[in-house]
């Protein structure tokens, strides 16, 4: 077979681009336009060409060093401004861009380096300046700044080009602003001893006004520091004095706060803690440590310690504590006890013989006086109370109580808990039985409902209370004669008083009973000193001769059958079917 195959052959060429000029500045040009034309036959005539556009971008080298705008800058600031404040920016100008324009900045002279501070912005790139310490319009009114732009990466290629950084002049003035007052010291301490007198200068606090008008001072005391005003203080001259009686026993310390006020300007204050130290003063005398009580065994022996005893003194000397100790004058040579100092400021009680006995004498008291070493020496006296007790062969204390006096009779101790446990038993028994007597006194209510005969029937009238039976007068239901006002009243006491009524005759045989009955009704209804006198008798008679007539079924003398029920058909379509069925049923009786 035979193939016919097509070569196409491609040829390449390369050309190299070089720069025709030295020196080539990105920051007067950054792009270049070059138009290229490409032929083939080696350029001769009858030759085909193609051009293109090629754009050459120059990229940047740090070969500018940061300028300044201006060479000078000035700033004011207010004394009274806080600390961290910025006061003004300045920014040091580079032609080239990215990384090789970032500069730092610095204070590199000047009379507020140590007042002042540069940071670098590194979005804005420029430099901010900010106060580090407080200003004071009258000890210093402008300062001066020389600040240095310096880029951060330096290229050496270009460092033949001279430094890349810039300096600049900073001129900060410094206005004047109202200042509250000025202590003398940020904190105060005084002292004063607690025996001061009333109004007796403690101490005193200064204040100025730093500004130039140097307005007057006015003090004060803050009274929340100082609720019990324990002190004053002077408005003009700020001295603390003594209001109240001072006691370092009860506190030592006392913190109060002094407040400085502007008279020309009330809102420009200033506070200052002032602590106060009470000084001690002898002035509380020694006393034992606590409420001691001795011990003494009857079988004890002389010299044997009975009670070891300290002092205690609310004061506080620089020097510490030092008790002397001593007793009563005629008391030195006292027969039973005597005294001893130990060297840890206590004392001891020591018993002069052996021998005591509780049926002779069953407690001593034994006054001590407790001196101590103040200026001037205080002292008081403090008795101790010694218990003569039974003690066991080793000395352990068995007893102090009166069982010495019944122990020669021969009962023990069990025989006397014995003795008593029965004595309160009894009381026991007596006691529930008296109990039990009045329980069994006492009727029993019958709680049972059906059980009709105690039952107790109220009516509602005002009467003499629920329990007065003779308030109601169930006569007056029964006599239709009661209702003609005849009964006396019983709601008033009756002025004639009436002799008592004759006893009761036996009722002789045969003799009506309702007659009798009436009879002692008459009586009672009409014997005005019998109680009550407060109830009102008020009834209701529906009997003879009432207008509504008697209401009862049983009286009735009519039957179903002498009634008419037509006019059931007259009330309408309700009672109809009631009027069919009656008419039905007489209907029915006449059939």
């Amino acid at each position: 077979y035979l193939c016919k195959f097509d070569i196409v052959v491609i040829l390449l060429f390369i050309a190299i681009i070089k720069t025709a000029l030295p020196n080539m500045d990105r920051e007067a040009k950054e792009e270049y336009l070059v138009v290229i034309q490409a032929k083939d036959m080696g350029g001769h005539s009858g030759g085909l060409s193609g051009t293109t556009t090629l754009t050459v971008t120059l990229t940047d080298v740090n070969d500018n060093p940061p300028k300044f705008a201006q060479s000078l800058y000035h700033f004011s600031v207010p004394e009274d401004v806080v600390l961290g404040t910025a006061i003004g920016r300045v920014k040091a100008n580079d032609q080239d861009i990215g990384e090789n324009a970032q500069s730092s900045y610095d204070i590199i002279d000047g009379d507020g380096t140590a007042l002042f501070e540069i940071t670098s912005d590194a979005q804005a790139q420029d430099g901010i300046i900010r106060l580090r310490k407080p200003l004071d319009f009258e000890t210093k009114k402008s300062y001066t700044l020389k600040v240095e732009a310096a880029n951060v990466h330096i290229d050496p290629r270009f460092s033949s080009r001279g430094p890349f950084k810039d300096t600049a002049t900073v001129k900060i003035v410094v206005e004047d602003a109202d200042e509250p007052p000025v202590f003398s010291s940020p904190t105060y301490l005084l002292e004063v001893h607690e025996n001061a007198a009333l109004n007796s200068v403690i101490g005193q606090v200064t204040a100025r006004d730093p500004d130039i008008t140097s307005s007057p001072i006015r003090f004060s005391i803050d009274r929340h520091t100082d609720l019990e005003r324990q002190f004053n203080i002077n408005a003009d001259d700020g001295k603390i004095t003594l209001a109240t009686p001072l006691d370092r026993e009860l506190s030592v310390w006392h913190n109060i706060t002094i407040i400085a006020t502007e008279i020309r300007n009330h809102s420009q204050i200033s506070r200052v803690p002032v602590a106060i130290k009470v000084l001690d003063v002898n002035d509380n005398a020694p006393e034992f440590a606590s409420e001691y009580e001795a011990f003494l065994c009857e079988n004890g022996k002389p010299g044997q310690v009975i009670q070891t005893v300290s002092a205690m003194d609310k004061d506080d000397p620089k020097n510490g504590h030092y008790f002397l100790y001593s007793l009563l004058p005629e008391m030195v040579n006292n027969p039973n006890f005597t005294i001893k100092k130990n060297e840890d400021n206590s004392l001891s009680i020591l018993a002069k013989h052996n021998g005591f006995n509780r049926q002779k004498q069953e407690v001593y008291l034994l006054p001590i006086i407790i001196s101590d070493s103040g200026n001037p020496p205080l002292s008081s006296t403090s008795t101790l109370t010694i218990r003569v007790c039974g003690c066991s062969n080793d000395g352990v204390v068995q007893s102090c109580n009166v069982e010495a006096y019944v122990l020669p009779i021969g009962l023990s101790m069990g025989a006397l808990i014995a003795i008593l446990a029965c004595i309160i038993l009894l009381l026991v028994i007596v006691v529930l039985f008296v109990t039990l007597r009045r329980h069994k006194n006492e009727p029993l209510i019958i709680k049972d409902d059906e059980d009709v005969r105690e039952n107790i029937i109220r009516y509602d009238d005002e009467g003499g209370g629920e329990e007065d039976t003779e308030a109601f007068d169930i006569a007056t239901l029964q006599n239709p004669d009661g209702i003609n006002g005849f009964l006396p009243r019983k709601d008033i006491k009756p002025d004639l008083q009436f002799m008592p009524r004759q006893g009761l005759a036996p009722v002789p045989n045969g003799v009506d009973v309702d007659e009798f009955i009436n009879v002692r009704l008459h009586e009672a209804d009409n014997d005005p000193t019998a109680p009550p006198y407060d109830s009102i008798q008020i009834y209701g008679y529906e009997g003879r001769g009432s207008v509504a007539g008697s209401l009862s079924s049983l009286e009735s003398t009519t039957s179903d059958s002498d009634q008419n029920f037509d006019y059931l058909s007259d009330w309408g379509p309700r009672f109809k079917r009631l009027g069919e069925l009656y008419s039905v049923g007489e209907s029915d009786k006449e059939t």
